[in-house]
């Protein structure tokens, strides 16, 4: 993309990001790059905020993915920021998901479980760095919602709709898509050598 466009792209996002947690009463701690704390009165804001972040970045053109991690619990508030095991916690289930996907603890999950606008798919527990004894995640979806096909340009991660494909490469009978001319050029360029 180069660095004025990803840069365009991250003032978007944060754009977007404090739009949503306004909307859904939360607050923004910090932010470095394209991640942001977020901190919630309650799990059930932090969750809808989480799933809609994640949505209206998927409808974004040339955006990249949205990953989340949810965790309730107390908090130390030190010096403008928080801190505490709660807080690493929740930075490593973040840490865990993967693209297009919201993570949430047990803790979060029996918060908000009697609710039906979400549903929470069991991955079982997972070993996290840092944290003691491995905490069960759930991967939280809006109940219902269909997802839009998308292909992954191997050069920049950019995932795109079909309309935004500036490039399309045939390599061995798999089709290859590319978010501009410049990445097709590295991505044959990077084959040309691997193979010289």
């Amino acid at each position: 993309m180069g660095d004025v466009a990803a840069a365009e792209v991250v003032e978007r996002f944060s754009e977007l990001v404090r739009e949503v947690v306004n909307r859904h009463h939360g607050r923004v701690v910090e932010r470095i790059g394209d991640a942001f704390m977020l901190v919630f009165t309650e799990p059930r804001s932090a969750v809808s905020c989480a799933l809609e972040i994640e949505e209206r970045s998927s409808d974004e053109p040339q955006f990249t993915a949205v990953r989340g991690g949810v965790h309730f619990g107390p908090v130390l508030y030190r010096e403008g920021g928080y801190v505490g095991s709660n807080v690493n916690i929740a930075s490593r289930v973040a840490g865990e998901a993967g693209r297009h996907q919201v993570l949430v603890t047990a803790a979060v999950r029996n918060e908000v479980s009697g609710l039906t606008d979400f549903e929470f798919v069991p991955l079982g527990k997972r070993a996290l760095k840092g944290v003691v004894e491995a905490p069960e995640l759930f991967e939280a979806r809006v109940r219902g919602q269909e997802t839009t096909a998308k292909v992954i340009d191997p050069v920049c991660g950019m995932e795109l709709a079909p309309a935004e494909v500036a490039a399309r490469l045939s390599v061995e009978g798999n089709e290859q898509a590319f978010c501009s001319e410049t990445c097709l050029r590295k991505f044959v360029q990077a084959r040309e050598r691997y193979e010289a």
